[in-house]
């Protein structure tokens, strides 16, 4: 696939950087913070898994990266401007939005709403089909796909933007084997082009595949993080060793 992150280290993106970033909703005995204090750099290079238990803030740490949602407190800089960088993240979510639309539609209007001229639209419609193995189904309603097309049809609709950073909220949740598979492969291929990764997943086996660093939330916190084989095989924090232990975690 040619080019597919434009040069992502020339994108005015890098690094992208979280400092003392905290989010908070209110709540009847006051703010309840839902994000913690949280810095974090990203660059690129390898896939970055976020995990963590249910409620740990992963999906919300995902929505501040993309600026989606306004810290409360704290800095999200883009190559160290506060907006700059923005237009260079794609977000995956879990529940695939589509449009009542075919596949091939949906990639038209896609390429569409990032100004690509009319005249491009069909090589580059054919580019992303290709990617995401869906040729086949140009023609059919996105609605009627299955669970794994749909997800395939939305990263690809977010990888004609050219990102240079994909943003993944559990993207293989309730998906069967084979289908978890074409996911991943999709992944890989989208990394090995140069668009830097971050995926949010409870599947432990799929960020032992994927992972070449992992991010370990807790109670909206950075309880560890750091290379992914060193998580797995000696986990530093008490709170990772319970989670990989499936101990609960309170």
């Amino acid at each position: 696939m040619r080019d597919m992150a434009h040069n992502p280290e020339s994108g005015g993106i890098w690094p992208l950087e979280l400092d003392g970033v905290v989010y908070e909703v209110p709540g009847k005995a006051g703010a309840k913070r839902l994000i913690d204090g949280v810095s974090l750099t990203l660059a690129p290079g390898a896939l970055t898994c976020v995990m963590g238990p249910n409620g740990a803030g992963k999906s919300l740490l995902l929505r501040l990266i993309a600026g989606l949602i306004r810290p409360s407190g704290g800095r999200v800089s883009y190559g160290g401007a506060a907006e700059a960088g923005k237009n260079r993240i794609a977000f995956v979510f879990q529940r695939p939005v589509l449009l009542r639309r075919s596949v091939g539609a949906n990639l038209d209007h896609a390429l569409k709403t990032y100004g690509v001229p009319r005249a491009e639209r069909p090589g580059r419609i054919a580019e992303f089909l290709a990617l995401g193995q869906l040729a086949a189904l140009a023609g059919r309603p996105a609605r009627v796909l299955s669970g794994g097309e749909q997800q395939r049809l939305s990263m690809v609709r977010a990888l004609a933007a050219r990102p240079a950073l994909l943003l993944l909220d559990e993207p293989t949740t309730s998906l069967d084997p084979q289908a978890t598979a074409a996911i991943e492969a999709l992944i890989r291929k989208v990394a090995g082009e140069g668009v830097k990764v971050v995926l949010v997943t409870h599947d432990r086996d799929q960020a032992r595949r994927m992972a070449g660093e992992i991010v370990f939330l807790h109670h909206g916190r950075i309880a560890e993080q750091g290379g992914a084989a060193r998580f797995f095989d000696q986990p530093q924090s008490p709170e990772a060793q319970a989670y990989l232990a499936g101990r609960l975690l309170l």
